[in-house]
């Protein structure tokens, strides 16, 4: 098999629905270690493989729809042995694979035609298996003991897997089929049939996290594809809608709505972004938060979801195992057997420092682009019980800052967004001592007391408006203070001997979105952004070229997340450099172009090169929620565009068209009860502005600059 062959066959397809995704090969198959069918972190399809006799059928094509709701494989026969006749030449037999996944459960039809001139005798044989392996499992965790698989059960329609946890929890998961398959000695499944010509037959299957013993049926399949298209085209909707008449600029913005649809959860408390897939199909708070904050001028309902979730886990007790504290926001939520068991503190954890800050941050930034005091006032306490937390520990801080050193060794060492045990560290390459203090968790803060500070005004509570004024103005000078290094960057981190660790990081990007720094201070920070010690022409990386960690295919010492580029982005753009946010637009773009219009969650920071293509990062979790959103924060950084929904206004500070763009609309943008749609050309040197669409009357766009 040639390498472009074998690339293509080895890739991975992705769908999801709910708390279930299922993740197999370019055939349709499951056969690798991390592929499977997910179901609440547990694997209940650890092996799915379709062979035509004993030979696996050959590769057509293969792809999943622009709405992300169908995979469709298309494959044709191998030379088949005789079965009592002559044998079957390659390519005669058509089969095709169609499948989707509707309220937690797999649907699949298998199509074969015959375009043979004479009868064909098939036999189609399915091997199966669940391993009913957690999540942390499948990503390489060892377990001293595990609990008890169960005899697979078979039955007229499939067969029924089991397994018995450590905990006593029994999990099932059960495949059935549309006729009736016969068991094979070895545990596989077959069907015999004869095939006319040009006659066609249909197999329908379903797996799902039960014990189902009734036949699949074609019913039943053409019934779930319509809600689980109708549910996906409903996601969709609430996103506003970007077209250029730029085919390969809409394609991303296309891809990357699709795939926010794709990775939202309808929870009971609203819609929620599920980070990524595989490894992070779950709820977690920074993610969300940031990925809320990146499509709120598009799609405010999902911020609303994500604040009323993380406001009804937050924590109300002191815990070391999960690095809880009252008032502190959740970091991340499993459901898996180790979780429950508690081998692992992931059940519940929160051992992020940055969430409950940005948890602060979007609820601000939600009221201001709504005007839904309303819902303010339903999350009122939780926000003050948040605030509480960070004034809690910014007060046991000798320098006032909200710092981190986590409970339990089962616990996240770093416990900012880069995450990774050697992510923060001194110039020359040595761990600090805890507590730390990350200089953009600062900015973080500094962001939610102003904001905390206006909603109390909006609110009445004018003491607590002024206090929070005066702390968050404390918390700038103290950054000012202790933060700067020598070269006018900002250091990475501030440890527990009050050391700075005078590493180039990304980090200080983010501090400009939250604009703490001052306009001087900002014009510096940018100028080492855009260097190419961390500019690498595809994104800014992690840490700049020449610090003692740098590795450009490290996770977070030198790769490229298109999520910090777009904060960086947003940030610039808050300083007045457009410019420099149109660049970092057309590199990511170009970027999504290399990994076909789906950016991942990270990829190398080699430096881009002439004809070359960014370098894919090799287990990054892809769709990615964040990933996906920083197209349109990087849009709106370009734009300059601010949206007062009970206003009914729209103002556009010198805005830009993306580079190759002459024209751009925006369909469907939220403004309270209407919708109105936002058109911008290009216009020589200038952007010319109209607001269209039947609900436009009283919708006013300004433009400055």
């Amino acid at each position: 098999m040639d390498p472009a062959a074998a690339a293509t066959l080895f890739s991975s397809y992705v769908l999801k629905d709910g708390d279930t995704f299922l993740i197999a090969n370019a055939t349709g198959d499951v056969i690798g270690d991390s592929d499977g069918q997910f179901h609440n972190d547990t694997r209940i399809l650890s092996r799915y493989r379709l062979t035509l006799g004993d030979s696996a059928p050959a590769l057509l094509s293969s792809m999943v729809s622009r709405d992300n709701v169908f995979f469709v494989a298309h494959l044709t026969n191998r030379t088949l042995p005789p079965l009592g006749g002559d044998e079957t030449p390659h390519g005669l037999v058509h089969l095709k694979r169609t499948r989707f996944l509707c309220a937690d459960r797999l649907f699949e039809r298998i199509a074969l035609t015959n375009y043979g001139r004479d009868l064909v005798h098939l036999r189609l044989v399915f091997e199966v298996g669940a391993d009913f392996r957690d999540m942390f499992e499948v990503r390489g965790s060892h377990r001293a003991a595990r609990g008890q698989p169960q005899m697979p059960r078979y039955h007229e329609n499939g067969v029924t897997f089991g397994y018995v946890g450590l905990d006593g929890t029994m999990s099932q998961s059960s495949l059935v089929f549309s006729r009736p398959p016969e068991p094979l000695q070895d545990g596989r499944l077959c069907m015999d049939f004869d095939l006319a010509s040009r006659g066609r037959q249909e197999i329908y299957l379903e797996v799902g996290a039960d014990d189902h013993a009734l036949p699949a049926t074609r019913a039943r399949f053409r019934a779930a594809a319509s809600v689980a298209r109708t549910r996906m085209r409903r996601r969709q909707r609430r996103l506003a809608r970007v077209r250029s008449e730029a085919p390969l600029f809409n394609a991303w913005m296309e891809r990357s709505r699709a795939d926010l649809a794709l990775l939202t959860s309808e929870l009971d408390t609203g819609p929620y972004p599920y980070a990524g897939i595989p490894w992070f199909s779950t709820p977690f708070g920074r993610d969300a938060v940031i990925t809320a904050l990146q499509t709120l001028w598009l799609d405010p309902q999902l911020a609303r979801g994500v604040l009323a979730f993380l406001a009804r886990h937050q924590a109300k007790e002191e815990s070391s195992f999960m690095d809880a504290s009252p008032g502190k926001i959740m970091h991340e939520t499993r459901k898996g057997e180790m979780a429950r068991l508690r081998e692992l503190p992931f059940g519940l954890y929160y051992g992020g420092v940055d969430t409950t800050p940005l948890f602060l941050v979007l609820a601000t930034a939600y009221a201001r682009r709504t005007g839904d005091l309303e819902f303010v006032r339903s999350i009122w306490n939780e926000l003050k019980a948040a605030v509480a937390w960070i004034e809690r520990v910014c007060d046991a801080n000798p320098l006032g800052f909200l710092d981190y050193a986590r409970g339990e060794s089962t616990g996240l060492a770093n416990q900012g967004w880069k995450d990774s045990f050697d992510s923060v560290f001194h110039a020359d390459g040595s761990s600090p001592q805890g507590p730390i203090a990350l200089v953009e968790v600062q900015g973080y803060v500094f962001a939610a007391l102003r904001g905390m500070s206006q909603l109390a005004l909006a609110l009445g509570e004018d003491e607590a408006s002024r206090h929070w004024t005066a702390r968050s103005q404390r918390m700038a000078e103290s950054v000012e203070t202790h933060f700067p290094m020598d070269n006018g960057f900002y250091g990475i981190a501030v440890d527990g001997e009050r050391r700075l660790c005078a590493v180039r990081a990304s980090n200080p990007g983010h501090l400009l979105f939250t604009g703490l720094p001052s306009a001087k201070r900002a014009r510096e920070v940018a100028a080492h952004l855009l260097s190419p010690e961390f500019f690498s022409g595809w994104g800014i990386r992690t840490l700049a070229v020449g610090e003692a960690r740098y590795n450009p295919m490290s996770y977070h010492n030198g790769s490229v997340w298109p999520h910090d580029s777009a904060l960086c982005a947003a940030g610039l753009a808050r300083y007045g450099q457009r410019d420099a946010s149109v660049r970092l637009l057309r590199s990511a773009f170009e970027a999504a172009v290399a990994f076909d219009m789906r950016l991942p969650e990270l990829f190398c920071g080699f430096p881009r090169v002439p004809g070359g293509a960014p370098v894919a990062y090799p287990v990054a979790c892809l769709p990615q929620a964040w990933a996906a959103g920083s197209a349109f924060m990087s849009l709106q950084a370009c734009l300059g565009i601010r949206i007062d929904g009970p206003a009914a206004e729209l103002v556009l500070d010198h805005p830009r068209l993306p580079a190759g763009v002459e024209e751009l609309s925006i369909r469907n943008i939220p403004l309270g009860e209407r919708r109105a749609h936002l058109v911008l050309k290009r216009v020589g040197e200038r952007v010319a502005v109209f607001v269209e669409g039947p609900d436009s009357d009283g919708v006013v766009a300004r433009v400055r600059g």
